[in-house]
């Protein structure tokens, strides 16, 4: 994930002085800043793939800065910049396929031993994962945290990637969002009835092509927390019976960038045992992606140090993990997420006795004592050789 992080535009483009009214930087950026987060979370929802999101952002408020001396008022400048942004998504959706998940694409693998080849499918769009932090509302209500959580889990966008691109702007415009009929329709030039229709098509599809969307633990809960816990704690110590307790009986597995995915626990299981490795060759961080807790992999190289690896996104429901969607990223994803490239222990302070403590300010969750993130003695050197470029691979 090579993106770079979105800009503020602070200086007005070449020619902007001769078309009109130069708004000031203060007032352009007082006016349309504070919307920054949320465009970038429906970017995400409108084209599955953070990178492109921040790239129409961008692009979103180059063309505000280029119009604002125009603007005049006759909406909000909250709908004018959505107008803005959806207009560039649907721009660059034009003959584009959908980004998909490896279960989209087939049916399960039934032998975890034969590694899945990354790279196969050259043509395949992948949906990529998007971190909290960048976009849980800054508000301390906990309700529009709750919410903004939910519409950017995986399985949603996952099946928002099924809606042509004009239905998938007016379901996230009217029910995500929560504008009127109207300004939907003057965002799209088109009419009312226009919009309610493909509205009404749009849920219809939605819920034909993700009728299994149930609902999810918040990643905050403690039933959530201890589901993460145990996952980390089961796969850094190759402990296959930690893994089996917090796994569902039909529980899933899928490495994006392949076709291939697990169904069941038995095969999920299986394939774990052999990806593991010995205990201490993995390094887990817990953090929050999609509304949903993850956990940041680092693996150890020959020479001893666990390097960023890849993300496991984690659907956490009453009855346990239903779901672990594996990402790569390396380094890159890494530091979308705010954490290093290579792993640092937790300082040494003892923290309270509860399961995980509270979220820090940039959206990580920061483990206890004693989850294996601390815990276990660093081990001899991986064997020699270059490490795997895929969990998959091992």
């Amino acid at each position: 994930m090579g993106g770079s992080p979105a800009r503020v535009v602070t200086s007005p483009p070449p020619g902007k002085e001769e078309e009109g009214r130069v708004p000031e930087e203060h007032e352009f950026a007082r006016s349309t800043e504070p919307f920054r987060r949320e465009l970038l979370a429906h970017c995400y929802r409108m084209l599955g793939s953070l990178d492109e999101a921040e790239d129409l952002v961008q692009e979103t408020y180059l063309r505000a800065w280029r119009s604002y001396g125009t603007f005049e008022g006759r909406s909000s400048v909250r709908v004018w910049l959505y107008r803005i942004a959806t207009n560039a998504c649907l721009t660059a959706l034009r003959d584009r396929g959908r980004r998909a998940l490896p279960s989209g694409l087939g049916a399960p693998a039934d032998d975890p031993g034969v590694p899945p080849e990354h790279g196969a499918d050259p043509d395949v769009a992948w949906l990529q994962p998007i971190p909290d932090a960048l976009v849980t509302p800054c508000e301390e209500d906990p309700g529009a945290i709750a919410a903004a959580r939910e519409h950017l889990r995986l399985a949603l966008i996952a099946g928002l990637q099924y809606l042509p691109p004009r239905q998938r702007a007016v379901l996230l415009l009217r029910e995500v969002l929560g504008f009127s009929a109207a300004e939907v329709a003057a965002m799209l030039d088109t009419t009312v009835p226009a919009v309610k229709s493909a509205l009404q098509r749009a849920r219809a599809r939605l819920d034909e092509a993700a009728p299994d969307r149930e609902r999810l633990i918040e990643p905050t809960a403690p039933h959530a927390r201890a589901l993460l816990e145990q996952y980390i704690v089961g796969f850094q110590n190759a402990d296959t019976g930690a893994l089996e307790r917090a796994l569902r009986t039909d529980a899933a597995i899928e490495m994006v960038g392949t076709r291939t995915w697990f169904s069941g626990v038995a095969t999920c299981l299986r394939y774990l045992a052999r990806v593991s490795g010995p205990p201490g060759d993995w390094r887990m961080t817990p953090t929050l992606a999609n509304g949903q807790p993850a956990a940041a992999a680092y693996l150890r190289d020959a020479g001893g140090t666990h390097r960023a690896f890849g993300l496991g996104v984690l659907t956490a429901t009453p009855r346990g993990i239903a779901r672990v969607t594996v990402f790569s990223g390396g380094p890159d994803l890494f530091a979308r997420l705010g954490l290093p490239p290579t792993w640092e222990p937790p300082p040494a302070v003892r923290p309270p006795p509860c399961s995980l403590r509270a979220l820090s300010r940039d959206g990580r969750i920061t483990p206890r004592e004693g989850t294996g993130s601390d815990r276990d003695p660093p081990g001899p050197g991986r064997r020699r050789g270059s490490a795997p470029t895929s969990i998959a691979e091992r």
